[in-house]
């Protein structure tokens, strides 16, 4: 059999079209939805973050680890809820034995942070959770096989200092090391690093948001339920709850706006990696900082200034490098297509 040589039309460079409106309105639609997620994401957590201060500030309740489990409570009942009567999901698309890793990072995050500062001190802590961002970075490409340039891990390593240095410049007590809280604390860092990277691999598996929210809030509630009425806790709240309606009104408050919060966050989760939510989050505690500074004044130091600094030069470095890869990989994509036009495609001539 005798082939000939049909060679495809390669579009001229001065015959390319630019984009279409649509595909410009495409691009809009999609940075206003990742802002709009953002400032969401800021404007509840900061909501969450002064119930709780209501909350702690109410005589007689001693119970902090009370405010994860109505956390995870409030994020159980309102995801169930709106899975079954909104969404109107069934069934499952993970395996069962995909959540208990889920439960265990929660439970892990939560309480071995806690217990560490039985043996350090809180500025000690705040350093080590400043850092996630980078054992994130680390994980995520152990799970979902992403890879990061040593500039993006410099510029993540400018935003946890930058974080460690502006609130060092509150710090009236220098960071205290011991070998039992430094195990706890970094163990409690990674089990956070691990959780978002685990959703987001449930979520190429094809797992909804809700599922994801359900069945690992569903298995962390029983878990945290048992150890609570363990320890006697949960029983000891229920008693004040009893007699303080104020309490009440908050924990109920509380309970809801974490759950959209964290729906927030698991969206962010789900439409852009593990990773960019936990920079995004990590840019929350950095304005967070930024507000207390600006609301309630302190004595001025230049550790302000510098942790400013590199928290919001880190934060626009990565921001280039992302969009820097953006651009190569749709350049990548028009040269595959340019290349395609051009190729030689053999013809069998009968």
């Amino acid at each position: 059999m005798n082939y000939s040589h049909q060679k495809r039309g390669r579009v001229n460079k001065s015959e390319r079209k630019f984009p279409s409106m649509m595909q410009i309105v495409s691009t809009l639609i999609d940075a206003k939805e990742s802002i709009i997620l953002t400032l969401s994401m800021f404007f509840f957590f900061a909501i969450h973050n002064l119930l709780q201060e209501a909350i702690m500030g109410i005589d007689g309740f001693e119970f902090g680890i009370m405010l994860g489990y109505f956390e995870v409570l409030g994020v159980t009942l309102c995801s169930s809820i709106e899975r079954k009567y909104v969404a109107k999901e069934a069934g499952m698309n993970a395996p069962v034995t995909a959540y208990p890793l889920l439960t265990f990072c929660l439970l892990s995050s939560s309480s071995l942070s806690n217990m560490s500062l039985n043996y350090i001190n809180f500025p000690t802590k705040v350093i080590f959770r400043s850092c996630k961002i980078i054992p994130t970075m680390v994980i995520s490409s152990i799970i979902n096989h992403r890879i990061y340039s040593s500039y993006e891990y410099l510029a993540a390593l400018a935003i946890c200092i930058g974080l460690v240095v502006f609130v060092a410049g509150t710090w009236d007590t220098s960071p205290s090391f011991h070998f039992i809280g430094i195990t706890l604390v970094s163990t409690s860092v990674v089990a956070d690093s691990i959780l978002p990277n685990a959703q987001e691999k449930l979520f190429s598996q094809g797992c909804s948001r809700l599922e994801v929210m359900v069945y690992s809030n569903w298995f962390t509630l029983f878990a945290m339920t048992a150890s609570t009425i363990y320890s006697g806790d949960l029983l000891k709240l229920i008693k004040l709850a009893s007699i303080n309606h104020l309490l009440v009104g908050y924990l109920s408050i509380y309970a809801f706006v974490a759950y959209i919060a964290i729906s927030i966050f698991m969206k962010i989760v789900k439409l852009y990696g593990g990773v960019a939510a936990v920079l995004l989050a990590t840019a929350r505690k950095g304005l967070t900082l930024v507000l207390s500074f600006l609301f309630f004044p302190k004595e001025f130091s230049w550790m302000f200034v510098v942790g400013s600094i590199l928290v919001l030069g880190g934060l626009a470095a990565s921001s280039l490098l992302k969009i820097d890869q953006k651009e190569k990989q749709r350049q990548n994509k028009k040269d595959d297509i340019e290349d395609g036009d051009g190729q030689v495609v053999l013809i069998p001539n009968r």
